[in-house]
């Protein structure tokens, strides 16, 4: 028992001086690089915000969205280009590519108060067409975080046309 416990002993010894060893590292490169680290601090800092801010913006899970269609029958607004969409989309969704979104918005007049859920293909660029229908008086837009790469990663159906 005593053996098996001096090993012990000596193995938590040797990992302690392997820590110590690598945070001295870590300083001494800290000191050497200090506008690397800066730079990634920064970078670390505004990817923190930027995803803060964006869960804060009625971005949905995959989950969340197939709750919301099948629940209150939400409309699917996908925004990505005629063969992106044509490639895979959810079933029943709506294709108006955000280039054409501010001229063709009338045509979701009707749908107005139904949830609506705008689908990009990475969660990018869906927060703005999500602002546009929110400005224009749909109080119930909401965007797919992660895209239909999110949607499809998540193991849920599309439909190719």
């Amino acid at each position: 028992m005593s053996r098996f416990n001096g090993g012990n002993a000596a193995f938590f010894r040797i990992y302690q001086e392997i820590v110590f060893a690598m945070i001295d590292q870590v300083f001494e490169f800290v000191q050497n690089h200090p506008l690397l680290v800066g730079a990634f601090l920064l970078v670390l800092i505004a990817w923190i915000i930027y995803e803060t801010r964006s869960a804060a913006t009625n971005a949905l899970t995959a989950t969340e969205a197939t709750q919301l269609i099948n629940r209150e029958d939400a409309v699917v607004l996908d925004i990505r280009e005629n063969k992106d969409f044509k490639a895979g989309h959810i079933a029943g969704a709506r294709n108006i590519p955000q280039s054409n979104l501010d001229s063709r918005m009338n045509e979701l007049d009707k749908v107005k108060a139904q949830p609506i859920i705008v689908v990009c293909k990475h969660g990018q660029s869906s927060g703005a067409a999500q602002a546009k229908l929110t400005k224009a008086g749909f109080e119930r837009a909401y965007k797919l975080r992660g895209g239909m790469a999110q949607w499809q990663g998540d193991g849920l159906p599309v439909v190719k046309k």
